[in-house]
């Protein structure tokens, strides 16, 4: 069990440095007003950093109003 975590762990790091290296190269992007040139693999994990926190809060939101939902159905007891 161990030996295969080592070996997944080992072809993930060895994945992610070919994407780093074949992603280098400088991109010019474009948003709203301002341009800005960056390696191409920052812009992959901003974008990707970017999706996973407006998942998250859609995550969170949507739980949020759950719960809300919960609360009102129940009958109060006083």
């Amino acid at each position: 069990m161990r030996t295969a975590r080592l070996i997944i762990l080992i072809i993930v790091v060895i994945l992610l440095a070919i994407i780093i290296i074949q992603n280098r190269e400088p991109v010019k992007t474009h948003f709203l007003f301002a341009t800005v040139e960056m390696p191409h693999i920052l812009l992959l994990l901003i974008t990707a950093a970017a999706g996973f926190v407006a998942g998250l809060m859609v995550a969170l939101l949507s739980e949020r109003k759950k719960v809300r939902q919960e609360k009102s159905e129940q009958p109060q007891t006083q």
